[in-house]
C-alpha cells in the first residue's frame, strides 16, 4: 500500500469514529422514544 492509500485510509477510518458513536446515540434515543411511545408512558407532572 502506498503512502497516499494509507494517508486515505487512516482519514476515513478516523472519520467514521464519530459517526459510529454518535449513531449509536441517536439509534438508542430512536429505540427508547418508540418504546415509551408504544407504552403509553407520559412526563410525570408535579
Amino acid at each position: 500500500m502506498s503512502a497516499l492509500e494509507s494517508i486515505i485510509w487512516h482519514a476515513l477510518g478516523y472519520a467514521a469514529m464519530p459517526v459510529i458513536f454518535f449513531g449509536g446515540f441517536f439509534g438508542v434515543f430512536v429505540v427508547a422514544v418508540a418504546i415509551l411511545k408504544m407504552t403509553g408512558n407520559t412526563p410525570v407532572e408535579d
